[in-house]
Formats: C-alpha cells, sequence, structure tokens
C-alpha cells in the first residue's frame, strides 16, 4: 500500500468509526467496504477493516455478516498477501472470491504507485 492509499485507508477507517460511534450502522459500513478496497493488500489493514465489519454486523445483530465476518478474518490474516479479488468490498453480502470494478474516486487512488 502506498501512501496516498494509506492516508485514503486511514480516513476511511476515521470516518467508519465516527459513524460507528453515532450509531450510523450503514455509514460506517460504506467507509469499511472502500477501507477494505483501499487497504486489502496489507494484512494489517485488511484485518482491521474485517475486524470493524464484524464490530458493525454484531451491533446490528446482522447474524449473516458477522458469521461471514468470523470466516474472513483468518483468510485476511493469511491471504492479503499472497491473492485477494481486486475490489472486492470485503462484506458477506458478496462472495469474498470475486473480483469487483473498483469505484472511480477509489479507482485513481489505486492507481498512484
Amino acid at each position: 500500500m502506498n501512501d496516498t492509499q494509506r492516508q485514503a485507508f486511514r480516513q476511511r477507517m476515521a470516518l467508519a468509526q465516527q459513524a460507528y460511534h453515532q450509531r450510523r450502522w450503514q455509514q460506517a459500513f460504506t467507509f469499511l467496504e472502500q477501507a477494505h478496497i483501499l487497504g486489502q493488500r496489507s494484512t494489517r489493514a485488511h484485518t482491521l477493516s474485517h475486524w470493524w465489519m464484524l464490530k458493525v454486523g454484531w451491533r446490528q445483530r446482522d447474524w449473516r455478516e458477522v458469521r461471514g465476518q468470523w470466516l474472513r478474518l483468518p483468510a485476511a490474516l493469511l491471504m492479503s498477501r499472497l491473492w485477494v479479488p481486486e475490489g472486492n468490498t470485503g462484506g458477506a453480502n458478496v462472495s469474498p472470491l470475486q473480483p469487483m470494478a473498483i469505484p472511480e474516486p477509489l479507482k485513481t487512488l489505486m492507481e498512484v504507485r
């Protein structure tokens, strides 16, 4: 993860945590999905985004999300440096193996080397 991506990741995580503490679950999850895309090639960032997705799922009592994140956490720890499906948003509503188009606002950040 380059400096531009790292800064954008930290910003999305801060916004997600702020929304989480304000009980704005959907907004928090949207920022976490963006953080996931930005940080999925970094073991620490990837795992952190899944941890917070798990927390949001728990607070919403969304057991499908909790189960999905519980399964994704060890995968993030083991696979982040080896292989990740580009653009995958990381939620339990999508296959963990499915590559996805990177949203335009993030694409520019991802292309900076």
